[in-house]
């Protein structure tokens, strides 16, 4: 099999950025990268609230959060009104883990592809509550049908009192069927929470369609915000259950202004974030997304074929937008989440280049990510460079 055709460059992508050019940035997924335009336009609204914060906080602020949520919400294809802006998806999480009133027997379901911070906050809300937590194990080969009918095999409605499944998984770079997850998951009346910390931007209005009960996600990935900027929608029966991991003034208001006002939280990032969308819009959604797509693609390829992975052992995303992807690395290699954090750091220290490695399954991983400042030329010099820097290892 040919490796596949690397996608035309978006003309100009690549200067809208100020990432060091001396370093291959292939792990977009990790921390995002705000275009210039973006961190200029949080630049004036910090300078405008540094030049009176007592009238930046107290005239008008909360309007216009409200007006950045709809705008932000529409784009994600959630009702605004169930939506309430947070720092990032774990706070979303712990917001929503918060809310439930777990009791001792209740229980927490989640899979072996969901993200570490998420697992740590879920084991924290058991030791606080007396809940106990259990992992699917869901193979990295399985089929849509067969991830929901693992689901369902393991959902014990009555003790279930959450399951939290991933939209598209940080580790594995996997897309899930959440919406026929969350289908199963109403019939048997277990509410559903999807970590969609990777899906703004990269997926098509990725609230639409799945009817989770909860839904929380990063802008400030793939949809070109400012870090600090993610999305927690609640459906209409949990809304006003929901409580704010701090109260402030606007508690009386309830969800969702209770859980966005923080008092002297810097709002900057929430209120330039659609400055990145208006960035995306203008490089062109749909492009953007098939380049990113078709690039991680043939970054996957390259460097796997490399280190000698057949072609059919390259885990396929199961998402023609997905702008992941992952590579075996060799037996022996990153096999413990220490060592992955150790390799990851060697590469970037010793390659120049910027990767995720993780360790999945008592495997390690190299997740690769495709964005409109990289190059195919990136993807191929890591593929010259890496299989002897293992080796030498």
């Amino acid at each position: 099999m040919s490796v596949p055709q690397p996608p035309e460059p978006v003309p100009g992508a690549r200067l809208l950025f100020s990432l060091d050019p001396a370093v291959s940035h292939l792990n977009h997924g990790s921390f995002g990268a705000v275009p210039i335009g973006v961190q200029r336009a949080q630049q004036r609204l910090r300078d405008e609230m540094e030049t009176n914060p007592l009238r930046f906080f107290t005239q008008g602020l909360i309007d216009r959060i409200t007006h950045t949520r709809r705008h932000l919400a529409t784009f994600l294809g959630a009702d605004p009104e169930g939506t309430a802006l947070v720092g990032n998806t774990t706070t979303g999480v712990a917001v929503v883990l918060g809310s439930l009133g777990l009791r001792p027997g209740d229980e927490l379901l989640t899979t072996d592809h969901g993200y570490g911070a998420v697992a740590f906050a879920v084991e924290r809300e058991c030791r606080r509550t007396g809940a106990s937590h259990r992992v699917l194990r869901v193979p990295l080969t399985a089929t849509d049908e067969e991830v929901v009918e693992i689901v369902r095999a393991g959902l014990r409605p009555g003790r279930t009192k959450l399951l939290i499944v991933d939209q598209l998984t940080s580790p594995t770079a996997k897309l899930l069927p959440t919406a026929a997850i969350v289908g199963l998951a109403r019939e048997r009346q277990v509410p559903v929470l999807v970590d969609a910390a990777h899906a703004p931007g990269m997926l098509p209005t990725p609230v639409a369609g799945v009817g989770a009960d909860f839904w929380v996600g990063n802008l400030h990935k793939w949809a070109y915000a400012p870090r600090g900027t993610a999305a927690l929608v609640v459906a209409p029966p949990w809304r006003d259950r929901i409580e704010p991991l701090v109260v402030s003034w606007e508690q009386p208001a309830g969800f969702p202004g209770n859980v966005e006002w923080q008092a002297t939280l810097d709002y900057t990032p929430w209120l330039a974030a659609p400055v990145g969308l208006y960035t995306l819009r203008s490089l062109g959604v749909e492009r953007v997304r098939a380049h990113n797509a078709a690039l991680a693609a043939y970054g996957q390829r390259v460097v796997g074929d490399a280190l000698g992975v057949a072609p059919t052992d390259l885990p396929e995303p199961d998402g023609p937008s997905v702008a992941m992807r992952i590579v075996p690395l060799p037996p022996g290699v990153a096999t413990t989440l220490d060592a992955a954090r150790e390799l990851q750091k060697r590469i970037a220290d010793r390659l120049a280049t910027e990767v995720a490695v993780t360790s999945w399954g008592g495997r390690g991983w190299l997740r690769l990510c495709g964005q409109v400042y990289n190059s195919p030329d990136e993807y191929d010099r890591l593929a010259v460079r890496l299989p002897p820097f293992l080796a030498a290892a």
